[in-house]
């Protein structure tokens, strides 16, 4: 049985600044967005609660949407599953993943995650933009279960079963923000992503 090796070098020393600046950004932003709501939340308000400039925030976020819709949740799924063996099945190598670090990541991350999934949910531009996010991690899972299989990433097989994980993971975040983030997020997809390997079998 044999693993994928990952080849991330270690981050550099600008490279390092320029994400705790971003981590920064952004954890002052959701701040912000609790006390006060998203949208009465302006750039300059975070750029003055993380100490930079407007414009040194415009250089990580083009808008203020982006602070909620970008993460970097897809990335790190991937490159988990680069460390899975590759004969492993997908849902299976997705929820041994969640085993390990991405699982610690979400439980890391809960109380940002639950307020961004809120505001996701409920502002209506961030909610139109995250038809587009949503393609395009359907598009981040079929290039991994295609860099996998060893398949084309535009074969509609492919792009069925990416589309099909991408709605469980949809459906269950749902769930746990409309129970408040009680439930342990990694669990719930490690009881029902498996749904999917069954083929549905009611």
């Amino acid at each position: 049985m044999t693993t994928h090796e990952t080849s991330a070098a270690p981050l550099g020393l600008r490279e390092r600044k320029k994400q705790k600046t971003r981590e920064r950004i952004r954890r002052e932003a959701y701040s912000l967005f609790a006390q006060h709501g998203y949208e009465a939340t302006t750039v300059d308000q975070i750029a003055d609660a993380a100490e930079v400039s407007p414009s040194t925030f415009f250089r990580y976020f083009p808008t203020k949407e982006d602070v909620v819709m970008q993460d970097e949740y897809d990335p790190a799924l991937a490159e988990a599953l680069r460390a899975r063996p590759a004969d492993e099945p997908i849902v299976d190598a997705i929820v041994n993943s969640l085993r390990g670090p991405m699982g610690e990541m979400l439980q890391r991350d809960r109380d940002a995650l639950l307020l961004r999934t809120r505001i996701t949910f409920s502002d209506p531009a961030i909610r139109a933009r995250s038809v587009a996010e949503q393609e395009r991690s359907e598009g981040a899972i079929a290039a991994a279960i295609a860099e996998r299989t060893g398949r084309d990433a535009a074969d509609l097989e492919i792009k069925c079963a990416a589309a099909a994980i991408i709605a469980v993971f949809t459906t269950l975040v749902r769930h746990w923000v409309e129970g408040d983030g009680k439930e342990d997020l990694a669990a719930l997809y490690e009881r029902h992503l498996p749904l999917l390997s069954r083929g549905l079998d009611f």
